[in-house]
């Protein structure tokens, strides 16, 4: 199949783009913007995105398939450091690579690192994209894009693009999609027309759960929380028009003593939690769900190869 459709028309182009960043550089808000619906995980934690989530950008004239990797950050456990290999394994494969810069925040150590990296990856263009832009005045957006710039010079490569860009606000997003795709090769459509991702569901909704359970336990698990999502099951007999989806999880603590903070007192934060998730993922499944949560200790799980192995990493 040729993509090329006709003699007179753009050829069809079709590829990966990776969104690269120091943790909480809005690589996952941007991802869920441009591909119109939730297809990453979102919180203000650091270190949230742990799969490679694949969001895909369906256009006319091409396909933008999205890959939205974790933080690129110094590794404490086994699990940071899965964490970075599968960023750069990432890296060595797509197309194009957008490099998240938060428009709020000087650059720092973390960003260098970084750029430092990409400057290795000679072939591959990057484009320099500075997200939420609507936390800045236009002055402070002006000295983070000559920061940028003048960023790559210093490291001996230039950006294929640079464009400001704030998710939240719907503001240039997709002007983004618009400057990566003329990077893309031509190529026919890699995934079929109304495919958003390609992250199985019962992964998804893993994700959900483990991004509700993430809001509003401050500081204390950060990191500690690891969600997996058992089976998921119609419920037999019910009429066709009331169907009903059975869903069993562990949501996995690594010490006795968090399974408190998780559970809450006498059971409300995981009450809330399954509130919260329940509704994301019936909206995600088009489905009635009856969520059935349950809080498992894992010990020490982010340094044991064998329970992050059980755990999908």
């Amino acid at each position: 199949m040729s993509a090329r459709t006709d003699e007179n028309t753009a050829p069809h182009r079709a590829g990966f783009a990776c969104f690269v960043g120091r943790p909480n550089a809005g690589k996952s808000t941007l991802t869920n913007a441009l591909v119109g619906q939730k297809v990453a995980i979102t919180s203000n934690r650091p270190q949230t995105t742990r799969h490679t989530v694949r969001g895909i950008v369906h256009r006319p004239d091409a396909q933008l398939i999205l890959v939205d990797t974790p933080g690129l950050h110094k590794p404490r456990t086994l699990l940071g450091e899965r964490l970075n290999d599968v960023v750069r394994t990432t890296w060595a494969e797509v197309d194009v690579i957008g490099f998240c810069l938060p428009a709020d925040q000087k650059l720092g150590p973390g960003d260098r690192f970084i750029a430092k990296e990409l400057a290795e990856i000679k072939k591959t263009p990057k484009v320099a994209i500075i997200t939420k832009t609507d936390l800045v005045d236009s002055k402070t957006l002006a000295e983070q894009l000559i920061a940028i710039d003048q960023l790559g010079k210093e490291l001996g490569f230039e950006w294929a693009q640079i464009v400001p860009v704030s998710a939240v606000g719907n503001k240039q997003v997709q002007l983004v999609a618009d400057l990566l795709i003329p990077l893309l090769p031509e190529s026919p459509p890699l995934y079929p027309e109304g495919d958003l991702t390609d992250e199985p569901e019962m992964v998804m909704v893993a994700e959900l759960i483990r991004e509700a359970a993430l809001e509003g336990v401050r500081d204390e698990l950060p990191h500690s929380i690891a969600v997996v999502v058992e089976e998921m099951i119609p419920r037999e007999n019910r009429p066709a028009d009331r169907p009903l989806l059975d869903i069993h999880a562990n949501v996995y603590i690594e010490r006795p003593s968090q399974k408190g903070i998780i559970i809450g007192p006498k059971g409300s934060r995981l009450k809330e939690v399954g509130m919260k998730s329940r509704k994301h993922i019936e909206a995600l499944l088009g489905t009635p769900v009856f969520l059935d949560l349950h809080v498992k200790v894992a010990k020490d799980w982010q340094r044991d190869p064998k329970q992050l192995r059980k755990l999908g990493f």
